[in-house]
């Protein structure tokens, strides 16, 4: 019986490894775009909004992703295509609102520490969170071993959800510390310790604006290809056409090459679709004679580290 049972495990285990393994690519979109969303704020909160988070991410897994998903597949899986533009439209809006406000032209005002409000920030990063994580499951749903009936299939999906929000929300919750790890090596009675503590808080307001700019630049990405690769899907077969001349055309220079180009092809296409959503939400926000702020909670959080 205990045999039966860890062949079982051991099945889950390796189906769950392989599905997860094709998602990766998005997975480190999530850990790029979370610490913008910690930025700024008071140092003694930022590990327990880090928890907030990850329980929410939990909650979209267990709780929306894995159930819709499940039935959708076996019921009405047309249906996936649409919820993925849906998705990545969103991702693209708050990657070019981002864009904006880096040259000065989003809506957003500058606000002290104090005054961003955590709730906003938790339920922005669980928004954006939600759509990660739809991608990555879905992704891992279709990678699964062939053959797998429903239960088995919904441990490996429970395994990769757990797997993936520890790694993401693991990840996160280290870069947002670094700084004051870096300040317990500055206390260190070994000099070489110190120097390397030294350089890392140093350090700490560059790295935090590469995150920032690799978030964005991740949200574009990601948005932009949910976007041209499920228009394929619904019919409009020019964005996938789009897509698949690009590879062809590079595919002589190497897989990184074709890589680079199907990413940078999807991050334009995705600030173009974001900035079309934010034309049309200011213009509807102009009509109602409401001006619409593009922040999450107060200040973009772009240079707030850098003030910590």
């Amino acid at each position: 019986m205990s045999v039966g049972l860890l062949a079982v495990v051991d099945d889950i285990l390796s189906a769950a490894l392989k599905a997860a393994a094709k998602s990766a690519g998005v997975v480190i979109d999530d850990a790029a775009v979370t610490p913008q969303y910690v930025q700024g704020i008071t140092p003694a909160r930022e590990l327990p909004v880090v928890g907030k988070i990850a329980l929410g991410s939990i909650v979209n897994k267990f709780v929306i992703i894995i159930p819709i998903a499940l039935l959708l597949t076996a019921f009405a899986p047309q249906v996936l295509p649409f919820l993925l533009i849906i998705g990545g439209t969103y991702l693209c809006f708050e990657g070019a609102e981002k864009v904006l406000e880096w040259f000065g032209l989003g809506h957003g005002e500058h606000r002290d520490e104090s005054d961003r409000n955590e709730n906003k920030l938790v339920w922005g990063a669980i928004r954006t969170d939600l759509i990660l994580s739809t991608e990555i499951m879905l992704i891992s749903l279709s990678n699964l071993t062939e053959g797998l009936d429903i239960w088995m299939t919904l441990a490996a999906l429970a395994v990769i959800a757990l797997v993936m929000t520890g790694v993401v929300y693991g990840a996160v919750a280290l870069l947002v510390k670094l700084d004051d790890i870096g300040l317990r090596l500055v206390r260190s009675e070994d000099k070489r310790v110190r120097h390397a503590g030294v350089r890392v808080v140093r350090s700490m307001p560059a790295v935090f604006r590469v995150i920032s700019i690799v978030g964005t630049v991740a949200m574009l990405w990601v948005g932009g290809h949910l976007v041209l690769a499920n228009l394929g899907e619904v019919g409009l077969h020019v964005t996938t056409d789009l897509l698949h001349g690009v590879e062809h055309l590079l595919a002589p220079l190497g897989g990184i090459v074709v890589w680079i180009g199907d990413t940078i092809i999807s991050a334009l296409a995705g600030l173009v679709v974001g900035l079309i959503v934010v034309i049309v939400v200011t213009g509807i926000g102009t009509v109602f004679g409401k001006r619409p702020s593009f922040t999450e909670g107060g200040e973009s959080p772009v240079g707030a580290r850098d003030s910590h």
